[in-house]
């Protein structure tokens, strides 16, 4: 079985900054992607940021040059550091983890999501 357990939400004002962090764990060969997708109420869920082989990364026009994503891959851990926050980011915002869990056999995870809430 595998988990992905995230961390890092919470209120903040316009402007403000926050980390997310999204570690996962338990039967791991190994990671292909890792990535973060957010919903806002009465919304899709979207892609915020993916990073693929801890290397390339791709973002959502809406949050690039403020968003960085970056992945610790002895700690099979992604985090998703969000500056310059707007109120338009508010959202539940979900790990997402495409893991290889055998020889040949990989799988798509989800976090049980974390809040995000920014004030104006």
């Amino acid at each position: 079985q595998v988990q992905l357990v995230e961390s890092g939400g919470g209120l903040v004002q316009a402007g403000g900054s926050l980390r997310l962090s999204c570690a996962a764990s338990g039967s791991i060969f190994s990671i292909n992607a890792m990535g973060w997708y957010r919903q806002a109420p009465g919304k899709q869920r979207e892609l915020v940021a993916l990073i693929i082989s801890g290397v390339t990364t791709k973002y959502a026009d809406s949050v690039k040059g403020r968003f960085t994503i970056s992945r610790d891959n002895a700690k099979n851990t992604v985090y998703l550091r969000m500056n310059s926050l707007k109120p338009e980011d508010t959202a539940v915002y979900y790990c997402n983890a495409n893991i290889q869990i055998a020889a040949t056999e990989f799988d798509e995870y989800w976090g049980q999501g974390t809040q995000v809430t920014v004030s104006s």
